[in-house]
Formats: C-alpha cells, structure tokens, sequence
C-alpha cells in the first residue's frame, strides 16, 4: 500500500508538470533558464520536459490504480530519477552552476531515488 501512495504522490508531481511543460514549453525559459531559438526546439523541449515527463507520471498513475503495476513503475520511475539526477549532477559540476531550479529538480530525482530503493526493498510496500 505505501508504494501505490507514494506512486499516486509522484503521479500527482510528474503528469501535470510534464502535461503543462508540453503545452508552455516557454515556461522553461524563466523558470529553468532553457530557451529554444526554432520550432525544432520548440517540440524538442515539448517531447522531453513534457512527453518523457508526463509519461512518466502516467506510469506512476498506473501502478498507483493497478497493483500488477507498482513494482515495474517503482523500478521504472526509479531508473529514470537516478538517470536524470545522475545527468544533472554531473552537468552542474561540469558547468560550473547551480540555480534554484536545478537544486529543486535535484532534490525531487534523488529523493524519489532514495524512496523507490527503500520500497523495494520492503516486499511489504508493494502488497
């Protein structure tokens, strides 16, 4: 039961930050300093900050409404925070800055990471 509630919580994060990504990618460019100069951009950042992300709150949705779901969006979502966590991580060091919006976005990838581990971890969590 704690992972469907957890997954329900991230769900609720993900599907419509990546759904309001999708129809405002200019939102971005305040929030998070990312820009696009030509259409190309434009549906670049539309696939990745809003396709990639609301697919993955609406996996999360999945597993919170289908128990025969939970673990594969617990393992997904976790594979997926650890990768762009990990990406973010080493992109700030490389580039030598960190804004609020990358400490914010840290914090959400890792903290998710750390919580999709210690589910798994408990068999208990996932019935």
């Amino acid at each position: 039961m704690a992972a469907r509630i957890f997954l329900g919580v991230s769900a609720l994060i993900w599907l419509p930050y990546g759904i309001y990504c999708f129809v405002q990618p200019g939102f971005l460019a305040e929030a998070a300093g990312i820009t696009f100069t030509s259409p190309t951009g434009a549906t670049d950042l539309r696939a990745t900050y809003g396709g990639v992300t609301a697919a993955l709150g609406a996996l999360a949705l999945t597993g919170t409404l289908s128990p025969a779901w939970t673990r594969q969006a617990l393992v997904t979502l976790g594979i997926v925070c650890a990768g762009f966590g990990s990406a973010r991580l080493a992109g700030a060091a490389l580039d030598g800055g960190v804004g609020a919006y990358t400490v914010q976005a840290l914090l959400l990838e890792f903290v998710t990471l750390a919580f999709v581990l210690w589910l798994l971890r408990r068999p208990t969590a996932l019935a």
